[in-house]
């Protein structure tokens, strides 16, 4: 180990004697005729073409994901596409990236990313005639702990209704694959057949061959020096060059997003940090090999290792108290000029990872290091990318914050191109959205979350995972600080929001696990109180908008396929997109007349808000739309005694005569002013409250005092996802989302075809009632042990995969777990026999009628009916 230490230090040594200092040439050994070709320039050929002074999509940006998004666009047939690059093409972090790819994510819908990039990667050098080096010889995640293997069973039923080819297989399964390796530790590999990696030059270098055999044009040198909107929605971008007039502009600019969205007032949630990976010479046992090692990921030790040529790369996360930023850039911004340089290495920041992996991987002791590679790559808060149309301006669509760009290149080109040819997103892809963050993301709480993901790279992913660095946001309800110490809080678009309440004697405290843990006790308790007591919830992140203005009852008939409530009344209604898909679910009041209070979910705030704005720009409607979210707080009551409880603080008549199911009352409840909407995501009585955030703490206080006698307490949102799911309420980014229509999610008492507005996705669902549904939502109890369903999990029949869930809980009411699944419509009868997989294992189902409780109003009027025939 001391050998190749020294040597790594002693060619450290001499690679920044040779340089000068920090900026290092952009010397690697991948591909090296590659590299070569990477110092030429392309300036002089690129400007010597005719310049454009219109287009129809410019993009910014000469990296791998903007050469896609270019490729994919001209090969989808939209004519007049411009790539503008400030320097060389690859410059920033493409050209030294280490170019893994996989078709493996934790998430659901990145997986398509993924499967569409390497899918792209096979055939592009057929297609274009330019190599790109890639290898799949495959890959291996390691577990050495039984937390490990039981993440990659629970990653196991979220693939197998997937398309992915991928295995769990035992030691010697994995000694067989990578001969190399040390496995005395080793208790399993999740095994991924079609992985591997490309150079990031060359495939590059193709997708930009592809994008000019299509049409597109690519200019460079040509940095952007100005963004100007036009009245139209359009964009004056501005060059060195010459000006050009695009109908869309897309910032693929990696750790340069910030300045670009700068220049029209963006503050983007990205920040560049310093990766290193390390880079073998030739190493006789790998060269002795008849074949190609897999990656190699070892998670406990937190790198990735591959074979490269015939020696070893390997790349570590380190923690987050060791990692780097370059936050300067942030505050300062990239020095001019930087390009295609390298930060200096820093060993010792790596050494405890490289130890590792010598340990797991023995020949590495006496490897001989040739290169050591520290660049910038760009991150987010939480690692994803920020993928789309941006609220608040028109046809301004980003492309930034990628972590692995090469794996996510060739599909996130594919998925905004679809989108911008067709007008909607071909699929879910909501976690990615760049509208997620707003102002409460600001540059501390951005250090402190990239610092954070860094270093989380590779810990185990829990369901209902919750990180904690740089929390609380500004973003904090009127009843946070009553509320913090008393339960475990979750992280809702900045809030921080009560999942689950302490009582004396609780094992309390965030303790995440794969099976049922410290809060399934108490949330059964918090069921119980409000479905026999009365229960408070604070839903304050909920988003909300006002509309109003002359047209405001035009647009939003045009948006949503509901009906509008009259004025005092609330209902549930969907935006559809042109081809029939749910992209919202929206509660809608109208408050007086021509003026609509719009609520949806904290995590569609700016997705949402941005559709929304954009509808009522394209069709010149006349309306005022804005998004007062910060400023009102929301308090839930709900429980058979929520009723004695409020009128015991109002003059109003809460009876059900005088304040019925869906009505809107501007009402006072000690003294303050509220807007109340009889309305509860329990489906048990109750009301959600609509204060202003400085009126908050008053309200909680009197209603927590007024009802002691009625047993009056806290819960949070673990218990009322599991209410929901017992009264068949369906959720949106679950039940319904951009991959489902409403029709198959059982959504069709909101849909109103016959309504005589045409709303968006009318034509489509038409179509889609005549032709019949391949797949419906469906409704199974399950027979578990100590593990309940989540959501995403594969549903078997007959030993086949025929469907997934979207969602499940344990139903405490019936004392079993409970879950929505989409199956096929031959498998949708009440009392049919199904399978559901669970960490390795497939337990009974049973599809069941729906709901399992019935709601309130309907229990009411069941009584009410069978008084009246007595």
């Amino acid at each position: 180990m001391s050998r190749v230490l020294n040597l790594v230090r002693v060619h450290v040594r001499r690679d920044l004697a040779a340089c000068g200092g920090r900026s290092r040439l952009p010397a690697r050994t991948i591909c090296c005729s590659a590299r070569k070709r990477a110092q030429e320039s392309d300036a002089s050929s690129a400007l010597r073409k005719r310049w454009k002074d219109t287009a129809d999509t410019v993009i910014i940006g000469g990296g791998c994901v903007g050469v896609s998004v270019a490729y994919h666009l001209a090969k989808g047939g939209v004519k007049d596409v411009v790539l503008l690059e400030k320097s060389d093409l690859t410059a920033g972090s493409t050209w030294h990236a280490a170019g893994l790819t996989t078709y493996y994510h934790p998430g659901i819908n990145l997986k398509k990313v993924h499967y569409d990039s390497i899918k792209l990667y096979e055939k592009l050098e057929a297609e274009t005639g330019q190599a790109v080096g890639f290898h799949q010889p495959g890959s291996v995640r390691i577990a050495a702990t039984q937390a490990r293997v039981d993440e990659m069973k629970y990653q196991m039923t979220r693939t197998h209704w997937n398309v992915t080819e991928q295995y769990i297989i035992g030691p010697e399964k994995v000694h067989e694959l990578f001969p190399l390796l040390n496995i005395d530790k080793v208790l399993a590999g999740l095994y991924t057949p079609g992985d591997g990696h490309i150079d990031p030059y060359s495939l590059t270098m193709a997708l930009a061959a592809g994008a000019r055999m299509y049409g597109a044009q690519i200019y460079n040198p040509a940095p952007v020096t100005g963004l100007h909107p036009t009245a139209d929605g359009k964009w004056d971008v501005q060059t060195p060059h010459g000006t050009i007039r695009a109908n869309r502009i897309v910032n693929a600019t990696g750790f340069w997003a910030r300045e670009v969205g700068k220049m029209i007032g963006f503050d983007h949630a990205t920040i560049p940090v310093h990766h290193q990976y390390v880079v073998t010479a030739t190493v006789p046992q790998v060269k002795a090999l008849k074949k190609e090692l897999p990656v190699i990921r070892d998670l406990e030790g937190s790198y990735y290792l591959r074979q490269e040529r015939d020696g070893l790369l390997f790349g570590p996360y380190e923690k987050m108290e060791k990692m780097v930023l370059q936050d300067s850039w942030v505050r300062d911004g990239v020095p001019p000029g930087f390009g295609k340089e390298l930060f200096e290495s820093d060993l010792d920041r790596i050494m405890e990872h490289v130890e590792m992996a010598m340990e797991m991987v023995p020949v590495l002791k006496e490897a001989d290091i040739i290169n050591v590679v520290s660049g910038p790559i760009t991150y987010t808060p939480d690692l994803l990318p920020m993928v789309g149309p941006h609220q608040g301006v028109r046809n301004y669509w980003t492309a930034i914050g990628f972590g692995y760009g090469v794996i996510h290149a060739g599909g996130i080109g594919k998925f905004l191109s679809d989108w911008i040819r067709n007008g909607e997103p071909p699929y879910d892809l909501i976690e990615c959205d760049p509208n997620r963050y707003g102002k409460w993301s600001d540059v501390s709480f951005l250090c402190a979350k990239a610092r954070e993901s860094y270093g989380f790279n590779n810990v185990v992913g829990y369901p209902k995972e919750e990180r904690f660095a740089g929390r609380p946001t500004h973003r904090q309800s009127g009843v946070y600080e009553l509320l913090k110490d008393k339960a475990s809080m979750g992280f809702h678009a900045g809030w921080e929001q009560p999942h689950w309440f302490y009582k004396p004697g609780d094992d309390i405290g965030y303790k995440p696990s794969f099976r049922r843990t410290n809060w399934f006790g108490p949330v059964g308790r918090e069921c119980q109180l409000v479905m026999e007591k009365v229960g408070v919830i604070d839903l304050t992140p909920f988003a909300k908008f006002i509309v109003k203005g002359k047209d405001s009852l035009k647009l939003l008939d045009r948006l949503f396929a509901n009906n509008m409530p009259k004025v005092g009344l609330t209902n549930i209604s969907h935006m559809l997109t042109p081809s029939g898909k749910v992209f919202a679910e929206v509660t809608i009041t109208q408050l007086a007349p021509g003026e609509f209070l719009l609520i949806t979910g904290s995590g569609s705030e700016g997705h949402d808000l941005r559709w929304i704005e954009a509808e009522a720009a394209d069709g010149g409607y006349d309306v005022d739309i804005s998004n007062v979210t910060d400023d009102v707080g929301v308090l839930g009551i709900a429980g058979p005694n929520s009723r004695k409880v409020l009128q015991k603080l109002t003059d109003e008549d809460l009876s059900d005569a005088g304040f019925k199911f869906l009505h809107c009352k501007s009402i006072q409840l000690a003294g303050v002013p509220v807007r109340a909407i009889r309305i509860s995501y329990t489906g048990e009585l109750g009301w959600e409250l609509y204060i202003e955030q400085k009126n908050m703490a008053t309200v909680y206080q009197a209603m927590m005092e007024a009802g002691k006698d009625e047993g009056i307490d806290n819960f949070g949102t673990y218990a009322m996802s599991s209410l929901r799911l017992e009264k068949g309420f369906r959720g949106w980014g679950a039940e319904m989302n951009c991959d489902t229509n409403p029709l198959e999610a059982g959504l069709d008492y909101f849909i109103k075809l016959n309504k005589p507005a045409d709303f968006i996705g009318k034509a489509a669902l038409q179509e889609i009632k005549a032709k019949g549904l391949r797949r419906k939502l469906s409704y199974i109890t399950l027979d578990t042990d100590d593990i309940d369903p989540e959501g995403n999990e594969t549903v078997w029949h007959n030993g086949k995969v025929v469907g997934n869930t979207t969602s499940g809980a344990y139903s405490y009411s019936s004392q079993q777990s409970l879950a929505f699944a989409y199956l096929p419509p031959e498998l949708c009868s009440v009392g049919q026999k199904v399978e559901v997989e669970l960490l390795g294992r497939k337990y009974r189902g049973m599809v069941i009628q729906e709901p399992l409780v019935l709601t309130e109003p309907t229990r009411t009027r069941l009584q009410k009916k069978a008084k009246g025939k007595a």
